[in-house]
C-alpha cells in the first residue's frame, strides 16, 4: 500500500489550522480574560507577578509552529514543483535509476490537490516533452515518459521508428551505448528528433522486436490520437512500459513537466554512488 502523501499535507494543513484557529477564537481569549484578572488579583494583594498557569497549551503551541511550515509545503507542491526519483531505467540515457528530478507543476495548468481536477489552464504538453503523469492502470503509481503525439495525431511504430502524422522522426545514430563504467551494453544510441528543434536521444536494442513482450497497441497498424489524450513512450524504447503497451495518457492524470535534475544518487553504481556531473542538469 503506497502513502498518499498530498492527502497527509492536506489533512495535516487542516487539522494544524484548525486548531490554531479555534483557539484564537475560543480558548485564547478566554486565557488572557483569566491571566489579567488574575494579575489584578496579584496586584490588589501586593504580589509581584501573576501565576503562570495560563500559558498556550502544547497542542495548540505545536500547531501554531508546524501549521505554516506544512501550508507552504502544501502550496509549493502543489502549484509550483514537485520533486521525483526515477525508479528505472525506462527513460535511459536521458534519466537513469536514482536521479532525482524537479517537475514543474503549473506548465499544463493548476490543479486541486488530492481532487486533481483543474482550476486553471496554462498550457497542453507539446511533442518531445518528458511528463510525469498518475499510471491510467494503477493511479496510485507515477510514471514518467515522453510525449510523443498529441490530440489528433496518427501515431504508428515500425523498424524502430516513429510515425507521426506519416512522417518517421529523425534519428542520428551514435554508435554503442556503454554504461557508467564503459561497459558495452548492447545497446545502439541514437538522437530523435521530435519537430523543428527538438532533439533527445534513445537507446535501442537491435536484437529484440518493436515492442515490448505483452505489448502491442499499436501493432495493427496508425492509430489516432482521442481529443485529451497523449501518446507517451520511453527514452529506451526497448525497455519501457509505455503507450504502445497500454495506449494512451488522460490529460486529467498529468502532474507536470520534467525539468531538472537535482541529485543523482545509485547505490549500485560502481565507485562512489553520487554522480556530480549529474547534478544540475536540464531535462529535455
Amino acid at each position: 500500500m503506497s502513502f498518499d502523501f498530498p492527502t497527509f499535507l492536506v489533512a495535516a494543513t487542516f487539522i494544524t489550522g484548525g486548531i490554531w484557529l479555534l483557539d484564537a477564537l475560543l480558548w485564547a481569549p478566554k486565557r488572557r480574560r483569566l491571566a489579567a484578572a488574575a494579575t489584578a488579583g496579584s496586584a490588589s494583594e501586593g504580589g509581584q507577578q501573576a501565576p503562570g498557569g495560563y500559558k498556550e497549551p502544547v497542542l495548540v503551541e505545536y500547531a501554531r509552529s508546524f501549521f505554516p511550515v506544512i501550508l507552504v509545503v502544501l502550496l509549493l507542491r502543489s502549484f509550483v514543483v514537485e520533486p521525483f526519483r526515477i525508479p528505472s531505467g525506462s527513460m535511459m540515457p536521458t534519466l537513469l535509476v536514482g536521479d532525482f528530478i524537479l517537475v514543474n507543476k503549473f506548465s499544463y495548468g493548476l490543479r486541486w490537490p488530492v481532487l486533481n481536477s483543474k482550476f486553471l489552464a496554462l498550457g497542453e504538453p507539446e511533442r518531445g516533452d518528458v511528463v510525469v503523469f498518475r499510471f491510467p492502470q494503477d493511479e496510485s503509481v507515477d510514471y514518467i515518459k515522453r510525449v510523443i503525439a498529441v490530440p489528433g495525431d496518427q501515431v504508428y511504430y515500425r523498424d524502430k521508428t516513429i510515425y507521426v502524422n506519416g512522417e518517421p522522426l529523425a534519428q542520428i545514430p551514435l554508435g554503442d551505448y556503454r554504461d557508467d563504467s564503459g561497459r558495452p551494453t548492447g545497446l545502439i544510441e541514437a538522437v530523435e528528433q521530435v519537430g523543428e528543434g527538438r532533439e533527445h536521444e534513445i537507446l535501442i536494442n537491435p536484437r529484440t522486436g518493436d515492442f515490448p513482450r505483452s505489448c502491442g497497441v499499436l501493432a495493427r497498424g496508425p492509430v489516432i490520437v482521442p481529443e485529451g489524450m497523449f501518446f507517451v513512450m520511453g527514452d529506451n524504447r526497448d525497455n519501457s512500459n509505455d503507450g504502445r503497451c497500454w495506449g494512451f495518457v488522460p490529460e486529467e492524470n498529468l502532474v507536470g513537466k520534467a525539468f531538472a535534475i537535482w541529485m543523482s544518487w545509485d547505490g549500485n553504481r560502481d565507485g562512489f554512488p553520487i554522480a556530480f556531473g549529474r547534478i544540475g542538469d536540464l531535462i529535455h
